[in-house]
């Protein structure tokens, strides 16, 4: 078993000054200093040991440079275990950036965990910045760790995290599937992203970092009223006053989770035995009346199943496919029958073609938009 002294530890300096930023991450004191119980990683990241290989996404913030710490200390208890690795995307898009990857680069050698900086190149699009460059940080994070051979992705989302999201997603009208939040842990392709972190405070992850002597960047961009998530976290305080804090949201989207599972475990079993025909990429039949004996929860989740399968257009919006749902059911009672119905009527939804059979609701991929077909 290695023991926290046998961690090479980095040279001491002065952390540097950075435009928009509290501080470039160094490690100006020992990285493995005592941590407090509610950080104790040998519970947060007990998801590590499943899988071969962790690489973890480490911007230069405090949690990501918590995670590192946290990380480095976890390897350090045990004597074999995955190899842990370490990655900072430049987006590109600040002049400081490169230099407060290269920061992260000198604490994670100091750790010794290797580290690389990933570049987001090419064009940056002028509206939904955020969401590319999201986008662009997981391929390249899922590029890397493919080449590593690691198995997962580890990021350092918080409690802080879950709750803006849980708020956000509530101020859009989301679903159950979405007010359950961030998951702890889901499939990236064929790799797992975890998320160890979500139950911890942020200011529990800065606290551990100052205790560490180790310096952090704060992203401007995070208060920047510009982008909706900035502007979610001016109006967090005033409703934490009020009692709807950052661990309410959470209990929310844990009770949201839980929901949402039942709900997958009941539309996975009606899912077994609605279909007329074997399901296919190119044709799929739900038994009509099946379908509309089911619940509408039920029965909307199975909608929405077969049109992300043969639809070619990304995932189907919650608000349509409700909207399709309340289509459906009055095209199958419409005066003259579905017979009627399906010879004259039609809906486009993500790429896929709906129509109300005699017996079935048939879906497959949509014609090209040139033919004139309803879409909602």
């Amino acid at each position: 078993m290695r023991s926290a002294t046998n961690i090479p530890a980095p040279r001491r300096r002065s952390a540097r000054r950075s435009s928009g930023s509290r501080s470039v991450p160094t490690a100006e004191a020992a990285p493995l200093a005592p941590v407090p119980n509610q950080l104790d990683p040998e519970r947060l990241l007990t998801s590590f040991q499943r899988h071969a290989g962790i690489l973890l996404a480490i911007s230069g913030g405090p949690d990501s440079t918590a995670l590192l710490l946290l990380a480095a200390r976890w390897r350090a208890a045990r004597s074999d275990g995955p190899r842990l690795f370490a990655a900072t995307i430049d987006h590109g898009l600040r002049p400081e950036a490169r230099q407060e990857a290269e920061a992260v680069g000198t604490l994670a050698a100091g750790l010794d965990i290797p580290h690389a900086i990933l570049t987001w190149s090419g064009a940056k699009p002028a509206h939904g910045l955020q969401e590319a460059a999201r986008a662009a940080r997981y391929r390249l994070l899922a590029t890397h760790a493919r080449a590593l051979g690691a198995r997962a992705i580890a990021t350092a989302h918080t409690l802080d995290d879950q709750a803006e999201t849980v708020l956000f997603r509530l101020m859009r009208g989301s679903g159950i599937s979405g007010l359950a939040g961030i998951a702890s842990e889901r499939a990236l392709d064929e790799l797992a992203l975890l998320r160890p972190l979500l139950e911890v405070p942020k200011a529990a992850l800065i606290a551990h970092c100052r205790d560490a002597g180790v310096a952090f960047v704060e992203d401007p961009s995070n208060r920047n009223p510009r982008f909706a998530r900035a502007r979610l976290r001016d109006i967090l305080p005033p409703l934490a006053a009020e009692g709807l804090d950052a661990e309410a949201l959470a209990r929310l989207a844990a009770r949201m989770a839980r929901a949402d599972a039942a709900l997958e475990a009941a539309t996975e079993a009606a899912n077994a035995t609605i279909h007329l025909i074997p399901p296919s990429d190119v044709l799929i039949h739900l038994d009509k009346a099946a379908l509309f004996a089911l619940p509408d929860e039920i029965a909307l989740r199975l909608i929405g199943r077969a049109i992300d399968r043969v639809g070619h257009e990304g995932p189907v919006e919650l608000g349509k496919l409700e909207a399709l749902q309340v289509w459906l059911k009055a095209a199958a009672d419409a005066p003259g029958g579905a017979r009627t119905t399906a010879r004259t009527t039609a809906r486009t939804l993500a790429g896929a073609l709906v129509r109300v059979e005699v017996k079935s609701v048939s879906m497959r991929p949509a014609p090209p938009r040139r033919t004139p077909i309803s879409s909602l």
